[in-house]
């Protein structure tokens, strides 16, 4: 059986302007990779609301999960909320059980939960709420889509509150071999090799080190036996 496939929509125009590096979906990847789900597409957007929305209907209904990042805060620009309710088209306000987390936590901290930081509560009707102990103002899943801030380490907490919920397949196995020479050098035998071995996927990426072309050849896959059959028949043809 194939494993559950998944898409990441991050959102924000710090983004797309290059101000702020994304490093959630590195972190994504390799979470997804392990828990047997495979990312297959990720999409950029800006702070628009329309782009937003098409965006989350198109890749609900391709994938079996989509996990975006990024506008859940308390500023203006925060719309991700409002546009994943429009999606759906779910009614949105201010949540009892969401208000109470944001509620004890900032009572806790001797701050005001004021109409800016009440704004983390708004949650759309039928949605889940998803745990965030860093920080404690919630994500949340409508349908199969899990929308979580874009902050790294509050990102990675809700990412580890959601896959403790969702099922998996088989996690993504892999083994890279470096080969000294160019990719023209290899192509044949890779060519041949991803033929006979249809069932993994073979990606080989060049790269250059003082002044030596070469090339990392990476097999994946999700039977081990298989990947080192591949490897085995790969260094034995290029003689390494």
């Amino acid at each position: 059986m194939a494993n559950p496939t998944a898409a990441m929509l991050v959102i924000g125009d710090e983004i797309l302007s290059g101000r702020t590096r994304d490093a959630n979906m590195h972190y994504l990847a390799q979470e997804l990779t392990k828990h047997g789900i495979d990312l297959s597409e990720v999409r950029i957007v800006s702070d628009d609301a329309p782009a937003i929305e098409a965006a989350v209907k198109a890749l609900s209904e391709a994938y079996d999960h989509v996990f975006t990042s990024g506008g859940i805060g308390p500023t203006h620009d925060d719309i991700t909320a409002d546009c994943i309710a429009r999606a759906f088209g779910a009614h949105i306000d201010i949540r009892d059980d969401a208000r109470a987390l944001l509620q004890a936590h900032y009572d806790k901290s001797g701050l005001e939960l004021n109409a800016a930081r009440l704004r983390m509560a708004r949650i759309p009707d039928g949605a889940a709420l998803i745990d965030n102990p860093v920080s404690i103002a919630p994500g949340f899943t409508l349908a199969n889509v899990h929308v979580m801030a874009g902050v790294p380490l509050v990102f990675q907490a809700m990412v580890a509150s959601v896959l403790t919920g969702l099922t998996g397949g088989q996690p993504l196995l892999s083994q890279t071999l470096r080969v000294d020479r160019g990719e023209g050098e290899i192509a044949a035998t890779l060519s041949a090799l991803a033929t006979d071995f249809d069932d993994l996927s073979i990606g080989c990426y060049p790269f250059q080190a003082n002044g030596v072309f070469g090339a990392n050849v990476v097999v994946r896959g999700t039977e081990g036996a298989r990947i080192d059959d591949a490897m085995t028949r790969l260094a034995k043809e290029l003689d390494l």
